[in-house]
């Protein structure tokens, strides 16, 4: 007895899960249903049979736009145009976000002058675009033994970078790295 309970919830829960999309034409298998017109106007209830009809009229679907209504609601329209609509809303949305990503920038402690500079300027970019950046000091052999020069290197970069970007972390030891983060500076709004 247990496990074919236990089977009927797991296919009822597989059911639920899989299906997301919403019920069109045929798919449709209520008695009655409040129907919606493609420009808005209101039908009232009307059967299933009905209301695959007037849609079939107007050349387009009829779609059960809210299933847990008694009765269900459905509106005819365009299917194929509607799920197109979607889509693109949903991937300018993803494209909106802003990404609250992590960039990562690596500095040695012997790192010349001109190649600081570079990492500035990408951590600048990384920043810009509304990311944080994690700043990575990595000691390789006998420098472990010079922390402060990697302290004092991190630091010189939070204030070539202080402009821009605030200190979210300030420089840490860990293992045998040095790591700071910075993040975007808030923007001060000023008052006229």
């Amino acid at each position: 007895m247990g496990f074919f309970v236990h089977t009927l919830l797991f296919f009822w829960r597989y059911i639920n899960i899989r299906d997301k999309s919403p019920q069109i034409n045929e798919e449709i298998k209520d008695k009655e249903v409040r129907l919606i017109g493609n420009d808005g106007h209101q039908f009232g209830v009307v059967t299933l049979k009905e209301a695959l009809s007037v849609a079939e009229e107007c050349g387009l679907d009829l779609v059960k736009i809210s299933p847990n209504a008694t009765p269900p609601v459905c509106k005819i329209m365009n299917y194929g145009k509607y799920k197109f609509e979607r889509m693109k809303k949903e991937k300018e949305s993803k494209k909106n976000r802003k990404g609250n990503a992590l960039k990562e920038i690596r500095l040695s402690v012997s790192i010349d002058v001109h190649d600081f500079e570079t990492k500035v300027r990408n951590a600048k970019k990384f920043i810009d675009s509304g990311s944080k950046v994690k700043v990575s000091l990595r000691f390789k052999g006998r420098e472990i033994g010079h922390k402060d020069l990697g302290k004092k290197m991190l630091e010189d970069f939070s204030k070539a970078c202080e402009d821009f970007a605030s200190t979210e972390k300030a420089a840490k030891l860990e293992g045998k790295s040095m790591i700071m983060f910075l993040c975007p500076k808030l923007k001060t709004s000023s008052k006229n």
